[in-house]
């Protein structure tokens, strides 16, 4: 195994390849948009969005890295991130209104990635500033950093727990 110091620098590195990934995919697929949809937002949005898309990208990441230390453990680890995924269209405003959903799920989904990135691309889109969604990619930001911590803390316990049972191979 690496020492302390480069096993935070191996498992914040295997982010890097997520995050270039999601950022491929969100700039494909606006692509997508305008060619076959028409999406095309106001030159001075595309900046704003670059960042609104690069916070949301970030957060989902963390929240995947999170999965990803479970799922060095679980048995059957990819029905968790397939249902995790379904669950994140159906709670952070993908494909029904926030304001659609009942109370429970909307006070779950603002603890979600994607939720507040969403709010904030759409109004950015519709005209809006950055400034006027600033609340909104800040609060993105918070959900990314307390993900991106919870992430780091389970794979430390995770890891920690593998050398006390020697099960090393784990990572």
């Amino acid at each position: 195994l690496a020492s302390p110091a480069n096993r935070s620098a191996v498992f914040l590195g295997r982010g890097v390849p997520v995050l270039a990934n999601g950022l491929l995919v969100s700039a494909f697929t606006f692509v997508a948009g305008a060619l076959l949809l028409g999406f095309r937002p106001g030159l001075g949005a595309v900046l704003p969005l670059a960042v609104v898309v690069v916070v949301t990208v970030l957060s989902c990441t963390a929240f995947g890295m999170l999965l990803g230390s479970i799922g060095l453990r679980a048995k059957d680890f990819f029905f968790v991130a397939n249902l995790a995924y379904f669950l994140m269209l159906l709670f952070c405003g993908v494909n029904i209104p926030l304001s659609a959903l009942p109370g429970w799920m909307s006070a779950i989904s603002r603890c979600l990635p994607l939720t507040h990135g969403i709010m904030a691309a759409r109004r950015v889109a519709a005209g809006g500033s950055l400034a006027s969604v600033s609340g909104l990619v800040w609060t993105e930001i918070g959900v990314a950093a307390a993900y991106a911590a919870g992430a780091y803390l389970l794979f430390r316990v995770l890891e920690r727990e593998s050398r006390r049972s020697a099960m090393l191979d784990t990572y």
